[in-house]
């Protein structure tokens, strides 16, 4: 955490600049992996601490893992080719409400869900208990 940078970066209402050394271990070949990634933010050290801007940028990476991942992950979002109109804003907003849905029914694996999902129509219709005749499925 810096904020001698401050006078130098173009950047409106810069309070501090900051590094966070990300390290990541590939459990099949045991290599540790090292990654530095910079940034900056409007609040000021007496507004936050080293510790309060670490727990900041986990909080974004959660919002991005519990969403965005899932998303692109499961529907290959970032190489889509629907690119007119509102075609890609209205299956982002219906893949986001897919997933929302499975995880208010409480599935525990969201991608696990979708991958048993994805084989039957049917067993759609059974998880959202929306046919007459809809068989008892476990929520997780």
């Amino acid at each position: 955490m810096t904020t001698e940078l401050n006078e130098y970066l173009d950047f409106p209402h810069v309070g501090q600049a900051f590094m966070v050394e990300r390290i990541s271990h590939n459990q099949k070949s045991g290599k540790e992996t090292r990654v530095a990634a910079y940034g900056i933010t409007s609040k000021t050290p007496d507004l936050a601490s080293a510790e309060q801007v670490l727990r900041d940028n986990r909080g974004h990476w959660s919002i991005e893992n519990s969403c965005h991942y899932i998303i692109d992950w499961n529907y290959d979002e970032d190489r889509s080719r629907i690119a007119k109109g509102y075609g890609p804003e209205n299956m982002t907003r219906l893949r986001r409400f897919a997933i929302g849905l499975i995880k208010s029914k409480g599935a525990a694996n969201v991608s696990q869900k979708i991958r048993q999902l994805i084989l039957s129509p049917r067993m759609v219709f059974d998880y959202l208990k929306m046919t007459k005749n809809s068989r008892c499925v476990s929520a997780g």
